[in-house]
């Protein structure tokens, strides 16, 4: 049977955007900007708490992504590198390396490089990987 490894993104909400933290086994891997938080209101809010199987998804426009499936109600939600919430996400999460304010960071693309090794590394092991967002 797959092991389940589990990602946790702690999250902080603001009128701007949602930051957050994504860690591993206790290990900082990323902070994170999403939308605000606006009831899930599909392409304009953050996806809601809870605990999401991330899968390998392939978009024209992103090319291969860690993709979020099964978010009620909202659909082709991924990972993928962003520096402003509110100008370049419609309801996905951006992995940065630093926090800049509100739903803005920098240096999106090393961060998603560096989530993308860590979880394309459990996938080849035959793992299965989960987002626990609170």
């Amino acid at each position: 049977m797959a092991v389940q490894h589990t990602l946790l993104l702690q999250r902080k909400y603001g009128a701007q955007g949602t930051n957050g933290a994504v860690s591993y086994q206790g290990e900082h891997i990323c902070h994170t900007i999403e939308l605000p938080d606006l009831s899930n209101l599909p392409r304009i809010s953050c996806i809601p708490v809870g605990r999401y199987r991330l899968e390998k998804r392939r978009y024209p426009r992103h090319g291969e992504q860690i993709g979020i499936p099964n978010v009620l109600g909202r659909e082709a939600i991924l990972i993928h590198a962003a520096n402003n919430a509110m100008k370049e996400l419609h309801g996905c999460i951006a992995p940065v390396t630093t926090l800049t304010g509100e739903g803005t960071g920098d240096y999106s693309g090393k961060a998603l490089a560096k989530l993308k090794a860590l979880v394309y590394s459990l996938w080849d092991m035959g793992d299965e990987v989960y987002l626990n967002i609170r």
